[in-house]
Order: C-alpha cells, then structure tokens, then sequence
C-alpha cells in the first residue's frame, strides 16, 4: 500500500488492496492521527499515532495497518 499523508492533513483515507477495507486518519492538532478502519458507513478505531513527521507517521499508520491485518489471520502467523 502506498501511503502519502503528511503531518500537515487534517484528514486521508486509503483502501487497503489486500482486505478492501478503508482506512481513514484524522487528526485535529497534526500531531497525534486516529486511524480507523472499515468503510464509509461504519468503522473502527485500530489505534492513535503520534508523529512528527510524514515518514514516520506513514510507517506508522503501515505497521499498525499491517499489524491488525496480521492478527486476523491468526497466530501461526509471525506478526513482527
């Protein structure tokens, strides 16, 4: 997936090609970003990001979208 928010958006949203979720990121001060999941209708929240700048906060919003992904899929899997 190729993300590309920056720590100055307000808000972005992704899909994520390997599930077909959305991923939606908001944030109100450009410093810490909610990133929830699901679709446009209903979604949940997987976590807040702290970041202070684009290349952190775009591995950060990947590992945790990754992460959850992972721990879906159960745990013979070797989730980092």
């Amino acid at each position: 997936m190729n993300l590309n928010m920056s720590v100055e958006d307000n808000f972005s949203s992704y899909i994520d090609e390997k599930t077909g979720l959305a991923i939606f990121v908001d944030s109100f001060d450009n410093h810490e970003f909610e990133v929830r999941i699901g679709s446009a209708a209903e979604s949940v929240s997987m976590g807040t990001i702290t970041a202070k700048n684009n290349e952190e906060l775009n591995k950060s919003i990947l590992e945790l979208v990754e992460y959850k992904n992972c721990k879906e899929l159960g745990s013979e899997h070797n989730c980092f």
